[in-house]
Formats: structure tokens, C-alpha cells, sequence
């Protein structure tokens, strides 16, 4: 074994990111299940009537990761949930003002 000799070069496309196919785009993340995430998130927080776009962006992000590739599956099903949550909320709390179990009230004394 001779020590004076350079090492081989490395394989061809050795630690090169992969590229997309030819002619294709890289897939990314579904804006759709981003703003599911988004949506199901400020329904929780503030208005529960946003759990229903939350929903909706949901199923419609999975349907486009499905037939497109692209990521955000994890996204789009946290915000059906968060979806899901803020309408449970939304439903219970329009229970309890009904029955009287929680009221507003308004005067200062």
C-alpha cells in the first residue's frame, strides 16, 4: 500500500441534494393544510365559527396531498382537530348561555 498516492475522488452526486424529476417542481408544503392549522388555531382561541373553514381546508388539503405529492398531512390533521375542538366549544358554550348557566352581565355598579 503506497501512502503517497491521492485518495479517490468521491462518487458522482456524493452529498448533492436530490433533484426533482425532469421538468418537475419540487412538491413543498400544501398551503391548503397550512391554513387549516392556522384557522383551527384562531377558532380556538377567539372566533369557534372558524373550526368550520378549519374543517373544510382540512379535507381539501388532503385531497391535494393525495393526488399532488406534497407534504403537510400532519398539518392538515391538526387542523381538523383543532377544527373539530372549537366547534365542540362553540356548541357547548352556546348550551350553557341557553340554559342559563352562564350569562352576561352587563352593569356596573
Amino acid at each position: 500500500m503506497s501512502y503517497d498516492q491521492p485518495p479517490p475522488p468521491p462518487p458522482p452526486g456524493y452529498g448533492a441534494a436530490p433533484q426533482p424529476p425532469f421538468g418537475g417542481q419540487p412538491a413543498g408544503t400544501s398551503q391548503k393544510a397550512i391554513w387549516s392549522l392556522v384557522t383551527g388555531i384562531l377558532g380556538l382561541l377567539c372566533c369557534s365559527p372558524l373550526g368550520i373553514v378549519a374543517i373544510l381546508l382540512s379535507r381539501s388539503a388532503k385531497e391535494e396531498i393525495r393526488s399532488t405529492g406534497k407534504s403537510g398531512d400532519g398539518l392538515a390533521t391538526a387542523g381538523l382537530v383543532t377544527g373539530i375542538i372549537a366547534l365542540v366549544l362553540m356548541v357547548v358554550s352556546i348550551i350553557l348561555i341557553a340554559t342559563g348557566a352562564f350569562e352576561f352581565n352587563f352593569e356596573t355598579s
